[in-house]
């Protein structure tokens, strides 16, 4: 089991946690971010609409306008309009949150929506292009930082995506606060190998030209554009085969220490998870299995093999 940073710190809409704050009254408590990754990371509430006064219950408000000229306006009283109090709120509360490695936004929220939130035309017709005035002004101050809905989150895969992305974040944070040197950026780089090649082997190709002259250089700069890249990479869905490639490499290491049927077993498994007809936790079991009785330094130190805790269940259901 990898030794994991600190505990990261999350932005969430404060209704998520179970916090009666929305326009009507109510809470929008969910069970898995709650109970589940609530065990592993601590949470920042927060409620732009309530930040800035509207109180609950409240007026309801909405998205209108165009997709390049939204406003947020009241929806029994047009001429109340909170867009500026919204994005003056989000400039500063970006500015406040540097240190947290993750941002949970409610789905369709005027304030929080991070995509298709209803956005409605002078004649009342409304279309799902808008993004939440709050959420938008805030990913456009923290463009690196891991965000998701929690709608989106009921995806297996985006669940595990967004989570990667946190602890990966997490790391970086982390290596960053101790201070740079070239050693620290490379071993960090080696480190996430089969995880940034099963996203995508050219970002990690790009990576590594970036950390290969790093004498003489500025290395917040570099540690600037690495970061851009690295989390950009992360963000792309992972499939079945590019995991099977990363298996099969890792399963390398091990040709001769195990044997025949241990290596027919390992390779079954490979191949069965290729089939779908098990989940991705399956092989990578069978591999930490193996890892255990004949130990590799470099693939221990592999974050693609345990990125996070394990009890999450994530890799069960892709």
């Amino acid at each position: 089991m990898m030794a994991y940073a600190e505990r990261p710190q999350i932005g969430i809409s404060s209704c998520l946690l179970g916090q009666k704050v929305r326009y009507d009254g109510t809470a929008k408590r969910n069970r898995w971010l709650v109970d589940q990754f609530g065990e592993f990371v601590d949470y920042r509430p927060i409620c732009p609409e309530m930040a800035i006064g509207l109180g609950t219950p409240r007026p309801p408000i909405r998205l209108v306008g165009t997709p390049d000229n939204v406003r947020v306006l009241g929806v029994e009283d047009p001429s109340v309009d909170v867009t500026g109090a919204l994005e003056d709120f989000a400039l500063n509360t970006a500015g406040q949150l540097g240190d947290i490695s993750g941002y949970v936004f409610m789905s369709k929220s005027p304030s929080c929506g991070m995509e298709r939130v209803k956005l409605y035309a002078e004649n009342g017709h409304a279309t799902k292009k808008g993004v939440g005035a709050y959420a938008r002004v805030l990913m456009e101050g923290l463009p690196n930082l891991p965000c998701e809905e929690e709608g989106r989150l009921n995806d297996p895969m985006l669940r595990e995506n967004f989570v990667n992305r946190v602890f990966t974040y997490r790391r970086w944070q982390t290596l960053r606060a101790r201070g740079l040197d070239a050693k620290a950026l490379i071993d960090f780089h080696a480190r996430h190998k089969y995880m940034l090649m099963t996203h995508s082997q050219a970002a990690y190709q790009r990576l590594g030209r970036l950390l290969s002259h790093l004498k003489g250089v500025d290395l917040n700069r570099i540690a600037d554009a690495y970061e851009a890249e690295l989390m950009t990479a992360l963000k792309r869905r992972v499939g079945r085969k590019r995991h099977v490639n990363a298996l099969q490499h890792i399963q390398g290491y091990l040709k001769d220490r195990i044997d025949g049927d241990d290596k027919k077993e390992l390779t079954e498994s490979i191949e069965a998870y290729r089939r779908e007809e098990v989940p991705l936790v399956v092989p990578m079991k069978l591999l930490r299995h193996y890892f255990r009785r004949y130990p590799d330094h470099y693939i221990d130190q592999q974050w693609y093999l345990d990125p996070y805790p394990e009890s999450l269940g994530l890799r069960n259901g892709i």
